[in-house]
């Protein structure tokens, strides 16, 4: 029974020894300070420039001249040019339509009927004005008499100008008779068929030239800023001073790029969207190598702006608090600086101030930012 209590008290008391001897003869902790890690930032270096800046709208693409197609004489269609279709191409000058000329032709002939004899009635007037004023110089007739005669010589002479008009205006009808076109171009669509009785100031086709084409591009009121062009200019601009443009599209499966000018802008505010309306001219004469801008093809335009000096052109990622940027220095501290914005647009910050050459400024979107902490700069790799 002894032994029975003696041996668990024996291990109780040998293994407070050994846990004595352990604590006893063991290591001091001493307390440390973990080092901080960089946070790891991607940076861009300054490197001021010159820069072209640019106005980016989009818009269809319309004729520059477009007419409708209206007879001035009436008459049944005898002849249709097989070019005045839709999409059919003439030139200037081409017979696209002729209309039964007979009773034009008979009109013309009963007006050089009417001018023949109104120069009869003239001519035989002026001889008898003459003889009368030979009669009343001798006083063989009286004043009455000569006045009479004057009278007839002058209604005689107004016949005789009506009778010209009415034949000048008999010739033209008949010439009209002949529908030419106005201007190389192409038809955008036509109401006519042969035997079709036509009235004068009836439309018959809608045609549009194909020299230019226009584009109405809407731009943004605080854009104009950075377009070189005058505020004050009425009408056409210049070709000198007209900025340049570049229409881009995807025609044909294949991307496509025209070069124009603006040509003018519209003299007013659009009400409902609140934009100033510019109009891109492209000259569509066919090419080799160059399909021409098609009528109703929705272009994109990059329109050319001003030319700035000394401007760092950085990430929008990198512009904080609308006008300011994280600038490291030589010592990987990373601090606020304060710039001048010139323009923010698409992905891209303008700036003309506040940044020297060289320095590295961040680009990376860190959520919180203490001046001068310390970061590791990454530069974007060649």
């Amino acid at each position: 029974m002894k032994a029975r209590y003696i041996l668990p008290i024996l291990l109780v008391v040998t293994a407070l020894a050994v846990a004595v001897v352990l604590i006893g003869t063991g290591g001091q902790l001493s307390p440390s300070q973990p080092e901080a890690v960089p946070i790891a930032v991607r940076v861009v270096q300054v490197n001021p420039g010159a820069v072209q800046l640019q106005v980016h709208a989009q818009g269809t693409v319309e004729p520059r001249t477009e007419t409708e197609l209206v007879p001035e004489v009436f008459g049944n269609v005898v002849w249709i040019s097989p070019n005045l279709v839709s999409g059919g191409y003439f030139e200037a000058g081409e017979p696209l339509l002729r209309i039964d000329d007979r009773d034009h032709r008979a009109a013309a002939q009963r007006a050089q009927a009417s001018l023949t004899r109104a120069q009869a009635e003239f001519e035989l007037a002026q001889a008898e004005l003459a003889r009368s004023e030979d009669l009343q110089e001798r006083q063989l007739i009286s004043r009455a008499d000569l006045d009479t005669k004057l009278r007839t010589a002058r209604v005689a002479q107004a016949t005789l100008q009506d009778a010209e008009l009415v034949l000048d205006t008999a010739r033209r009808d008949l010439t009209r008779t002949t529908l030419a076109a106005p201007f190389d171009g192409l038809v955008r669509s036509e109401q006519v068929d042969v035997g079709q009785f036509i009235s004068r100031g009836t439309s018959i086709a809608s045609v549009y030239a194909v020299d230019y084409v226009e584009v109405r591009l809407p731009i943004a009121d605080q854009q104009l800023a950075y377009l070189n062009v005058p505020l004050s200019q009425r009408g056409e601009i210049a070709d000198s001073l007209a900025p340049d443009v570049s229409l881009t599209a995807e025609f044909a499966g294949q991307k496509q790029r025209w070069a124009g000018k603006i040509a003018r802008t519209e003299a007013q505010i659009d009400p409902g969207s609140r934009m100033v309306y510019a109009i891109a001219r492209v000259r569509a004469d066919e090419s080799d190598d160059v399909v021409p801008p098609p009528v109703g093809l929705f272009v994109q335009a990059e329109i050319e702006g001003i030319a700035e000096e000394d401007v760092v052109v950085l990430p929008r990622s990198a512009l904080r608090n609308e006008n300011q940027v994280l600038v490291v220095d030589t010592e990987n501290r990373l601090y606020f600086r304060t710039v001048e914005v010139l323009r923010v647009y698409r992905d891209e910050v303008f700036i003309t101030g506040g940044l020297e050459r060289g320095e590295l400024v961040s680009v990376s979107a860190l959520q919180t930012v203490v001046d001068g902490m310390r970061v590791q700069p990454l530069l974007p790799q060649s």
